[in-house]
């Protein structure tokens, strides 16, 4: 073994993410480790995320890196490693060492597999379908050829995904059913949107419906030639924002025949205060949400806000498993940390967002940005703002496509058989559609 109080690595990209942690910042080493790239020598690599998860307490990746670090060639060292990466949230520093270990075991499907389950939490599904396929000779069909379909989808690859699901034999072992079912609804909503969406690497609104149920709402126009596609970053939301994405969810219900009886308001501020609102504009009564209640809609302004509150994580499990006629909608969505659940209805995906009651920047007197004070005022009066907001959608920057309301409709008549169907699992990749995002 070795001590780390002699030895440094030598490569100059890993000595500064060892004097981060001399300082002790854990996050900027991470981020050094992953922009330096995966040609380091692995042992050196080993050196530095050894330390990192000492100070971060995970003795798993420790002790993995420290047998890396003084074994660099040893594959069990190595896929011990990868391992360990990956279940600590590191997957990028487990694609080096896992690809190594497979050059030397070519045949080696458990590799494979944990390589795969890498790429696929980096959203590198394009590299996970040509290495499965490479090994599609010698793999199984559950679980290699169901991620073979799996990450074709999320690789934008329909038609792969396609002809590989048809190969696909039902499961002799009963776990996998749901996954089957899971996949196959997955290509039913393919199938009903294709024909009114591009489903292309910017069809935001295509991809967010065939990969969860998920229809979205608006789009942001801005941004979208530089690489955001749909999608915002940083976003201080507005009551007109508000407005706008309720009438969203007034024309898909609308478009989608469904009619239900009530709004269900969630404990957390921001979803009461929208969920009040919503009753308003869809003329319905709102109640607090019930376990089990059907034909209603239920009303969240954020899901990962909604999880940090104390009743939060459970009624999550509970909005998991669909009741008839319930439709769960979610205003602002994030599209770099996803809930827990996919909403059936979002109006904006965003990487950040300040909800318009929780006090807002601006530019002071000085010209220096502040922070306005949060609206303290009762719930209900606020939800009147939303009401009586503006729902015209911002001008945008003019070079992002217009989002008509019409296209819209169009859309949801197009899939509305495939709407609302099957649970509510939360989706962990972002898709065919890149956008840029700030660190």
């Amino acid at each position: 073994m070795f001590s780390r109080k002699h030895r440094r690595p030598e490569s100059a990209e890993l000595l500064k993410a060892w004097e981060c942690l001399d300082n002790g910042d854990i996050p900027g080493a991470v981020r050094l480790l992953r922009s330096a790239g995966e040609d380091l020598p692995p042992g050196e690599v080993a050196l530095v995320a050894g330390r990192a998860a000492k100070a971060a307490g995970f003795d798993d990746l420790d002790r993995a890196a420290k047998a890396v670090a003084a074994r660099p060639d040893d594959d069990r060292a190595l896929y011990d490693f990868g391992y360990a990466c990956i279940e600590r949230g590191l997957s990028f520093l487990a694609v080096p060492a896992l690809r190594e270990v497979l050059t030397r075991n070519p045949g080696a499907l458990r590799v494979m597999r944990e390589l795969v389950a890498a790429y696929e939490r980096e959203n590198r599904h394009g590299e996970a379908v040509e290495l499965l396929a490479r090994h599609e000779s010698g793999f199984a069909d559950w679980p290699d050829r169901y991620l073979l379909v799996f990450n074709a989808v999320m690789a934008g690859d329909l038609a792969l995904a396609n002809r590989q699901h048809a190969l696909l034999p039902d499961p002799e072992d009963p776990m996998w059913l749901p996954a089957l079912q899971r996949q196959r609804r997955t290509l039913e909503r393919a199938a009903s949107a294709g024909p009114v969406s591009a489903l292309d690497r910017t069809d935001l609104r295509g991809w967010q419906f065939v990969m969860g149920g998920t229809v979205l709402g608006t789009l942001s126009p801005f941004g979208f030639g530089a690489g955001m596609n749909g999608r915002y970053a940083w976003l201080q939301d507005s009551y007109d924002q508000c407005l706008q994405g309720l009438l969203r969810l007034k024309s898909l219900l609308d478009a989608a025949g469904v009619r239900p009886r009530s709004v269900s308001l969630l404990p957390d501020r921001s979803s009461r205060i929208l969920g009040l609102a919503a009753a308003d504009v869809l003329g319905l009564p709102a109640e607090p949400f019930a376990p089990g209640r059907e034909d209603t809609v239920v009303i969240a302004y954020d899901l990962n806000e909604l999880a940090a509150a104390d009743e939060g994580p459970e009624i999550l499990g509970q909005l998991q498993e669909r009741v008839p006629g319930q439709v769960l909608h979610e205003h602002a969505s994030s599209w770099t940390d996803p809930p827990v659940i996919t909403a059936d209805s979002v109006a904006l995906l965003h990487q950040a967002v300040v909800a318009p009651w929780d006090g807002q920047l601006r530019a002071g007197t000085d010209g220096e940005a502040e922070r306005t004070e949060a609206d303290e005022r009762p719930e209900a009066l606020i939800a009147a703002e939303i009401v009586g907001a503006d729902p015209s959608a911002a001008e945008g920057d003019g070079e992002s496509p217009a989002d008509p309301d019409g296209r819209f409709t169009e859309f949801v008549a197009a899939v509305r058989d495939t709407w609302l169907q099957g649970e509510r699992t939360g989706l962990k990749s972002t898709g065919p559609v890149p956008s840029n995002k700030f660190a």
